[in-house]
């Protein structure tokens, strides 16, 4: 995600040394529109239960916090204000009601709004931990000065996140670059430079023919 589009969740950082369980990645996350300056945290993927709660699926590492009772978000295209009445973990999801959702119906007709928060209101990042949209757009240099291309997408997996890189003119014939973002390989992220720096180990590339 760029900068401009903020896509991806307030709680998707990517943490270059500390591995972490499977999340969805920002592909699915790009069918969210996002407004500059908020960060989607989740997106409403049915109705539970005849109350008017909703079922949602988190895009943050903070969702009791995010979610919690008495908060406030911003829900779908028209940033619509929405204050958290009850909220409750549900089988790796978060069920929530809305102030103003009454009924099973009325939830139903929210499934795939997505969430968002000012980005202002982000949590505060560890040290070497950074948001999807901060490390997508960077571009990838090796640490002997090789350009690589650039990040534009992020995928999690059982142990580690892994950048997806759109090659430059000449590198990996034209094909992803698939890169672990673990200590070993990823050397420095300078943000104000725009740069992500790697040490490139053997089979990051395809072998020339």
């Amino acid at each position: 995600m760029t900068e401009a589009a903020n896509d991806g969740g307030e709680g998707r950082p990517i943490r270059r040394r500390r591995p972490r369980g499977g999340q969805p990645s920002s592909r699915q996350q790009q069918a969210s529109q996002v407004p500059a300056g908020h960060l989607a945290v989740g997106v409403i993927i049915g109705a539970h239960g005849i109350r008017g709660d909703v079922t949602i699926e988190p895009y943050t590492d903070f969702p009791d916090q995010r979610f919690a009772e008495g908060e406030t978000v911003l829900l779908g295209e028209e940033m619509e204000v929405a204050n958290i009445i009850t909220s409750r973990p549900h089988k790796g999801r978060i069920l929530v009601r809305f102030d103003h959702i009454a009924d099973r119906d009325e939830a139903e007709a929210m499934r795939g709004t997505w969430i968002y928060i000012p980005e202002g209101e982000a949590a505060e990042l560890e040290e070497d931990t950074y948001f999807i949209h901060q490390i997508i757009g960077l571009r990838v240099h090796t640490d002997e000065g090789q350009v690589l291309g650039t990040i534009q997408d992020v995928l999690f997996t059982g142990a580690n996140e892994v950048y997806v890189v759109k090659p430059a003119e000449g590198v990996n014939r034209g094909r992803e670059v698939l890169i672990p973002a673990i200590a070993e390989i990823v050397q420095r992220v300078d943000l104000e430079a725009g740069v992500l720096t790697i040490h490139l180990m053997p089979g990051l590339l395809e072998a020339e023919e």
